[in-house]
């Protein structure tokens, strides 16, 4: 076997994909950053260095994989390595093995269960979903057939947008860990075309493409923009505009909580309406398995006793009465403590073009501001995308995102004019006036507080 010699240098970036050894690794972010040629090289290179180390390559379809993969190796390692066509894998002359895969369907991952490699690659991982990446995490682990200790790894390489952007995004840009997820074993390593000099000097028109792209598509592959990636039911989102850092609350603001209740999530938002209408949501609550009592129990405790809630308004299922227990939702919140909760309005379409006219920042100023503490909606709330049967409409899959922005657009809703007083109050009004909507638990909405 002869010797093996790169024909390009790698850039800076890609030297630093190459010396990379966290537990998981992302690389790119945009396109023509050299995604799939630093991906590859990696793992030959980690193939001569480390005898015996078993390589998992991955693309999402057969087609993708002989594109990107087969053939470029085939052509590297013609005198490197021996490729079988039939099992679609290079043998080293050192007992490593670079195994090329690809999962077409969603349960097509699970033909490597049981197995194990010591490198596992994602190429385009936003291709695949979070149960495949979820599955090859599995097999993840030492092989048996390496002398040297070897910590496993994965590399994924990544454009903004597809099936997996929610759990690229959260591991590698949002950086929200789970119970189990060490936030030291993720690295992102951001590549975008101006990187690859080599592209840029011997396709220069590939950069003008790009440029002349649509803007929100334009800013996902050029600039590698997360939040605004194609089919985003709010490209007015911008992380610089609508989260703040610590805002401050007007003292003669109206505090109110918006909720959305689910046994999977509950989700619930406590917001600020100042005299002019802007909004700030400065906390969240967003909770898996509270029953209702949990749920009502939870929100009265991360209320400080000083704080004057005006109202909470929720979902209107809340009011209708339950089997199990012939009480409604809205019975039980109200015997464990939670009162002056109110109905929300629950037209969709209409609640999501409110949304939309309180993001909406022309000249960089938007009515909305989302406290940076309130990482749940900040993460899902650019993460919605169309419905493609309603266009209007935002989709509700995946199911997991939609708690919190469903609470936001109750708690806009709740701003409205229509929402408003329809008699006048007894109570001595500030020295401006607020829209406050009626409370159902029979307590006046500005004496009676939590």
């Amino acid at each position: 076997m002869g010797r093996l010699t790169l024909p390009i240098r790698p850039n800076k970036k890609q030297e630093e994909f190459f010396c990379s050894q966290h537990r998981y690794v992302a690389y790119g972010g945009a396109r023509g950053g050299g995604k799939s040629w630093a991906m590859r090289t990696k793992f030959v290179l980690l193939a001569l260095k480390h005898p015996g180390i078993q390589i998992l390559l991955l693309r999402r379809t057969l087609g993708e994989l002989r594109d990107n993969h087969i053939v470029p190796l085939q052509k590297m390692l013609a005198d490197t390595a021996v490729y079988s066509e039939t099992k679609k894998e290079f043998l080293f002359p050192n007992g490593s093995r670079i195994k090329l895969g690809y999962c077409d369907s969603e349960q097509d991952v699970l033909q490597y269960q049981g197995q194990a490699y010591e490198i596992i690659g994602m190429e385009e991982a936003t291709h695949f979903t979070y149960f495949q990446f979820q599955c090859l995490t599995e097999c993840n682990r030492y092989s048996g057939n390496m002398k040297e200790k070897f910590r496993p790894r994965m590399y994924f390489t990544c454009n903004p947008g597809g099936v997996g952007h929610d759990w690229v995004k959260r591991l590698f840009i949002d950086k929200l860990y789970r119970d189990g997820e060490n936030p030291k074993d993720y690295l992102f390593i951001q590549s975008l075309v101006f990187d690859n000099k080599y592209l840029t000097e011997n396709d220069p028109d590939y950069v003008a493409a790009l440029s002349a792209l649509p803007e929100a598509r334009k800013r996902a592959m050029l600039y590698g923009d997360w939040d605004a990636f194609e089919g985003a039911f709010f490209p007015e989102f911008d992380w610089r505009i609508h989260i703040v850092h610590d805002p401050v609350i007007p003292k003669n603001a109206v505090l109110f909580r918006a909720l959305d209740y689910g046994l999977d999530m509950t989700s619930c938002l406590w917001c600020a309406a100042d005299e002019k209408g802007n909004v700030t949501v400065y906390r969240e609550l967003n909770e898996k398995g509270l029953i209702l009592s949990e749920a009502a129990k939870k929100i009265i405790a991360m209320t400080p006793k000083n704080e004057r809630i005006r109202y909470t308004v929720a979902s209107p299922d809340l009011w209708n009465r339950r089997q199990d227990s012939g009480k409604s939702g809205f019975e039980i919140f109200v015997s464990n403590g939670l009162k002056g909760l109110i109905k929300a309005d629950n037209a969709r379409i209409n609640g999501w073009r409110v949304v939309r006219e309180y993001l909406n920042h022309p000249e960089g100023v938007s009515k909305l501001r989302i406290s940076s503490s309130c990482r749940e909606l900040a993460r899902c709330l650019p993460l919605l995308r169309f419905d493609e049967r309603v266009r209007e409409d935002a989709s509700g899959h995946p199911h997991e995102i939609t708690h919190a922005p469903e609470a936001l657009r109750y708690a806009l809703m709740s701003r409205e004019p229509k929402n408003a007083f329809k008699r006048k109050p007894k109570f001595r009004r500030s020295l401006y006036t607020f829209d406050t909507p009626q409370r159902e638990d029979g307590y006046d909405s500005i004496i009676q507080y939590d």
